[in-house]
This record gives structure tokens, C-alpha cells and sequence, in this order.
């Protein structure tokens, strides 16, 4: 008897997913743990996996379209044997979750659709050659690997071979447009990840008590300290010592590493801190696990690794899912100061500014010092207002004196 492929939840706030792409076709033979397609989830592109030995019979969702959790996408059984023709119903808007990006500074820009690529040059015959990573960065580039040159082991195409392409690739024409010249507006799609940020939006603001305390912070022991690893070959970023300097605070307060559910305060064990991260279509955050007992160059390395894989769609669910608190830095924009909306089920979260030159008074005397804006927002129903003042407090202390961060 045949068997249903149901579309599987991928990750815990995945209501709906989009096939991206079928790996297998109709009468291919499928075993047991055979990657059969691709899907786009709220977060990340995974893969779905088949559970079941046979042939597949049936492709009810095409790819490019979506289907809801729990619906049939496929059939697999025996050659020759009969199934249902009927596609699953349009999926309904996600329902709520506990995990998803919150804060969202700005809208992201209109991008302008990519000009057709002129046609590659044919492919040898055969199988292409490439790695999955290749593969992933290619899709994600828009270049076809049929005209890419591979220099791995046996001509195979690798990462390094893609982003050569990519820099080839020609860059898109402006097109001119005649002045009074009225056009209608173009419909874009909205994207999972964005329907999941508009709906969790919605509700945390008017549903979780925030408020809201500012501190401004010298940042010349923190230039320096970055510096100095630069000059040691290492790469630190202000970012990854603000990370680290939020870690041991919140060991420090166990108050800030609370979650509320309901009828309870869940107290958190581990301090895992996210790092807010802009990708094409909203906003995703990665978590650094154990933020606390991390050395700065583990927590820059990760950072580093966590933001190209969270652009690339390339991460698992427990790598952006949970955590204690969140760290949403737009100062690389130029942003003096902004208020950021809690990431749930988290109980708060830090907004970073920039850093500039300003004249401040120490001793009497007016100085020039590098300053930087930090706001945090606290869930109130969790955190009170001397907790959290305490809090932003250590933090402080800890970045204007990040040698204290290295013991």
C-alpha cells in the first residue's frame, strides 16, 4: 500500500513550508533516510528526508509552492500502484510560537529583480561534480554551476569556485524611466520568515510590558583591546566583546536568565546570548551558547560563522532557537540609539549603537572620549526596573574595562 509523505516540521515555530527544489523525480527508487527534496522554512533551508522504501509515485506540491505541516506532498509505493491526484489545502497563516526574530529596526529595501544570466557554456557529459556547500552557495547566488570551472580533487566544483563566479557575474542595469511617467506597484511575495516576524511583532509589542533604560559608555579601552588584536592577527569586533561583557552579566543575574510561561518563571541554566543578524528578508538570531565561559576569539569566530550561515539559510534550529537575552547592534549603519523589541520567549534585550568621538567632563575638565549608546528593553512581568538597571550596570563596567573580560 502506498505511502503518504507528509511534509515535516523542520523547526519549532515552522507552521508552513516551501519546496525550493525536488531532489527526486516521479518513478525514481527511494530508500529509507534519502534526501527527496529541499524546503524553505521560516528560518533555514533544510531537507526532507524520506522514511520509507519504494518508488516515488506522485509530486503533489511542485516546487516553488508552500503547503502546511502535516500535509501530503508525495506518495511512495510500489510501481504501478494508484494514489490520490489532490494537492494539500493553501496553508493558513502560522499560529504562535516560542521562538522567532522580534526586533526589527527598519524595513529592508525593495531589491530589484536579478537580469536574466546570459546561457552558460555547455556542461562535459555526465554528472556534475560539486559540493553541497557549493551547491547551497550557488542557489542562494543565482549562478549555474553548468558554466562554473571547478578546482577541487577530479574537477570538482567547490565554495571557492562559485564566489569566483559571483564576482564575475555582471551587476544588474538601471533602467532609465521617463519623468511623469505613472507605474502601478509590483505584488512581491511575502516570505515565510516574513510572515512569522509581522505576526510576532503583533503580538509581543502589545502583549509583553516593556520598558526601557539608556546608559552611555566610554568605548576607548574596547578601540584599544580590538586593536591590539588586530595587531596579534585576530580578528574581535566591538560586537563580540559586548556579547561576552552580556554573557557574565547575566551570570551574574540570574533574574535576567528567566523565562516567563504563563503559570510559571522557567529559571534558565545555561546562558546562551543572541546576536541579531539582517539577512535578505528580515532578521534571524543566531545564539552563542555558553556566552559566558567562551574566550573573546571563540565567541569572534563563532559570530562570524553563525552570521554567514544565517545568511546563507544554512542553520539548524537549535542554533537560533531559545536563549537568554539578545543583542541587536545597528551602530555599522550609523545608528546613534534605538529602542529594540523583545525576541521571545527571552525576557530582554540590548540595543547597541554607534561609537563616535563626544566632549564629556571627567574631573572637571572636558574631554573628548569615544561614547556609544546601549538601550535595554526588559519584559516586566519578569524583570523589574533595579534589576535590570543593575544589570546594564556590570555591563558597562565590564566594557569600559574589557581586560576584566580576559580573567
Amino acid at each position: 500500500m502506498a505511502v503518504a509523505v507528509q511534509l515535516p516540521a523542520l523547526s519549532p515555530t515552522m507552521k508552513e513550508g516551501r519546496i525550493t527544489k525536488w531532489l527526486k523525480n516521479e518513478g525514481d527508487k527511494i530508500s529509507s533516510g534519502t534526501e527527496i527534496a529541499e524546503c524553505e522554512t521560516d528560518k533555514s533551508n533544510l531537507a526532507i528526508e524520506a522514511y520509507d522504501d519504494g518508488i516515488l509515485l506522485k509530486i503533489l506540491v511542485k516546487a516553488g509552492d508552500s503547503a502546511p505541516v502535516g500535509s501530503t506532498i508525495a506518495w511512495i509505493g510500489k510501481a504501478g500502484e494508484k494514489v490520490p491526484d489532490a494537492a494539500p489545502v493553501a496553508a493558513a497563516a502560522p499560529a504562535p510560537a516560542p521562538a522567532a526574530p522580534a526586533p526589527v529596526a527598519a524595513a529592508a529595501p525593495t531589491v530589484p529583480a536579478k537580469p536574466v544570466p546570459p546561457p552558460a557554456p555547455a556542461a562535459p557529459a555526465g554528472r556534475l561534480r560539486a559540493s553541497p556547500l557549493a551547491k547551497k552557495v550557488a542557489e542562494a547566488q543565482g549562478v549555474d554551476l553548468a558554466g562554473v570551472q571547478g578546482s577541487g580533487p577530479n574537477g570538482r566544483i567547490v565554495r571557492r569556485d562559485v564566489e569566483a563566479a559571483v564576482e564575475k557575474k555582471p551587476a544588474a542595469p538601471v533602467f532609465a524611466r521617463a519623468t511623469g511617467v505613472r507605474l502601478p506597484p509590483t505584488s512581491l511575495p511575502v516570505t515565510t520568515l516574513r510572515k512569522v516576524i509581522a505576526q510576532r511583532l503583533t503580538e509581543v509589542k502589545p502583549g509583553v510590558p516593556h520598558f526601557y533604560l539608556t546608559v552611555e559608555l566610554e568605548m576607548d579601552q574596547a578601540l584599544k583591546l580590538r586593536e591590539e588584536a588586530k595587531a596579534k592577527e585576530l580578528k574581535l569586533s566591538v560586537n563580540d566583546i559586548i556579547v561576552k561583557a552580556v554573557g557574565v552579566a547575566v551570570r551574574r543575574f540570574p533574574r535576567i536568565n528567566q523565562v516567563f510561561a504563563g503559570d510559571s518563571i522557567q529559571q534558565l541554566q545555561n546562558v546562551d546570548v543572541g546576536v541579531a543578524v539582517a539577512i535578505e528578508d528580515g532578521l534571524i538570531t543566531p545564539i552563542v551558547k555558553d556566552a559566558d565561559q567562551k574566550g573573546l576569539a571563540e565567541i569572534a569566530a563563532e559570530v562570524r560563522d553563525l552570521a554567514e550561515r544565517a545568511k546563507k539559510k544554512a542553520l539548524k534550529p537549535d542554533e537560533y532557537t531559545g536563549g537568554s537575552i539578545t543583542v541587536s547592534n545597528l551602530g555599522m549603519f550609523g545608528i546613534d540609539s534605538f529602542i529594540a523589541v523583545i525576541n521571545p520567549p527571552q525576557a530582554s534585550i540590548l540595543a547597541v549603537g554607534k561609537v563616535e568621538p563626544k566632549v564629556v567632563v571627567r574631573d572637571g575638565q572636558m574631554v573628548i572620549r569615544q561614547m556609544m549608546s546601549m538601550t535595554f528593553s526588559g519584559d516586566h512581568r519578569v524583570v523589574d526596573g533595579a534589576v535590570g538597571a543593575q544589570f546594564l550596570q556590570v555591563v558597562r563596567e565590564l566594557i569600559e574595562h574589557p581586560m576584566r573580560l580576559l580573567f
